[in-house]
């Protein structure tokens, strides 16, 4: 029998402004499973990451986490519910890689420098997961951009929170990292975790996920394996590429073989 999802959007609906971001869209998230969502640039993919954490208002819809309305959650309890890790994200204070690690425990109520033995065990095996724990000492500000990348990674594993929220956890990473990352995921996963990622890269989302989620101007075209939703014709039709998918020992290899042709 599938188990319940953790996390549950229904008919979720997002502005910008004037302008619709998110129409209709729909989704469950369940313990076990690593779902990508893809899209072109526009669809609407940070600003579902955001909606789902709460921290973008939706006009319609509503998203709850296992059965509560995550709008009613107090920030504390949101927290310790939900991890999320923005695109981009900036590191302002020289303070050593391992105390910027253990704020992800702040929901939790336990300081960088008062962690209790759940802390310091979860900022550990953060550390270890992001491949971090050989500079863990460092000042963060001196770190090159694929470090701090898997810096603020391991802050929001550390959170251990039932659902993580990632927007392209491995887009500043190197080969060797991105698979490391992608293993930690579905480490985490795998420990029961709700995992919900953004990426571009086809073929490491089709390796990574168990579901993938496919966006087009702010709405969900599809939801399933990556067998189902990355095929020739869909792929033509909402990234505008003519793609060879091929099935591999690995997993799917989707390769871009150039613009889909305009005629008939």
């Amino acid at each position: 029998m599938t188990a319940p999802p953790i996390l549950r959007a229904e008919n979720v609906h997002v502005r910008l402004g004037r302008r619709p971001v998110l129409s209709e869209v729909g989704l469950a998230l369940r313990a076990g499973e690593v779902t990508v969502a893809v899209g072109p640039n526009g669809a609407g993919k940070t600003t579902l990451l955001r909606a789902l954490a709460g921290l973008q208002a939706i006009e319609a819809g509503e998203v709850r986490i296992a059965g509560e309305p995550v709008a009613r959650l107090s920030l504390a309890g949101r927290a310790r519910r939900l991890a999320y890790l923005p695109q981009g994200g900036t590191i302002a204070w020289p303070v050593p890689v391992a105390d910027l690690v253990a704020l992800g425990r702040l929901p939790h109520g336990e300081r960088p420098e008062a962690l209790g033995a759940s802390g310091r065990d979860a900022v550990a095996r953060a550390l270890a997961d992001a491949d971090c724990a050989d500079f863990a000492a460092r000042p963060a500000t001196e770190l090159s951009g694929g470090e701090r990348a898997r810096v603020l990674l391991a802050r929001a594993l550390a959170v251990e929170a039932p659902v993580l929220l990632l927007d392209e956890p491995v887009a500043a990473l190197d080969p060797r990292h991105q698979i490391l990352t992608l293993q930690a995921l579905r480490r985490r996963a795998a420990q029961g975790g709700a995992i919900l990622a953004v990426m571009h890269d086809l073929t490491l989302a089709a390796r990574a996920a168990d579901r993938i989620l496919l966006l087009a101007a702010g709405r969900l075209v599809a939801d399933g394996t990556p067998a189902e939703v990355l095929r020739p014709e869909r792929l033509a039709a909402v990234f505008g590429i003519e793609a060879r998918v091929a099935q591999e020992d690995e997993g799917l290899l989707i390769v871009p073989r150039g613009l889909r042709s305009t005629r008939d």
